[in-house]
């Protein structure tokens, strides 16, 4: 036996469709910091500033399938996290994002982590080839010659 075949992996779905959040927004991102930044497993690096952040999420958000939500809530004092499943290029992915705000509710900091690896691996590539063109492809892994 595998370590594949060994547990079902959360990012592989499985549980029950009803408690997914369907219609799920988040509200964090009409209120970036002007010194916001964004990193994550998925890039070299953080880019800094609504422009970046908001460039990098609207490419991301493009190229999820059937993205659902597991849970979204507070954590501690000024966090909130969001844990997803998607596809992206016709593989599955689990996404860990933790959005750090300051005092006055603004989003100051996205950290964004992914599984499993093939899948981040591929993700990163597609969006080097979305971003193309753009000062924010060089964050994303380059395709393979």
């Amino acid at each position: 036996m595998s370590i594949k075949d060994n547990v079902l992996a959360t990012y592989l779905g499985g549980g029950d469709p009803a408690l997914r959040f369907r219609d799920y927004y988040p509200e964090w991102l009409d209120k970036l910091a002007d010194h916001v930044t964004l990193e994550g497993s998925l890039m070299d690096g953080a880019v800094e500033g609504p422009e970046a952040v908001r460039t990098i999420l609207g490419a991301v958000r493009s190229l999820y399938v059937q993205q659902e939500f597991n849970f979204t809530g507070p954590v501690a004092e000024n966090g909130w996290l969001e844990d997803y499943i998607a596809h992206v290029g016709g593989e599955p992915i689990g996404g860990m994002v933790l959005v750090t705000r300051n005092a006055d509710g603004q989003t100051e900091h996205i950290a964004a982590s992914y599984r499993p690896r093939s899948s981040l691996l591929l993700f990163s590539r597609l969006l080097h080839e979305k971003l193309a063109g753009t000062p924010y492809a060089e964050y994303f892994a380059a395709r393979e010659e």
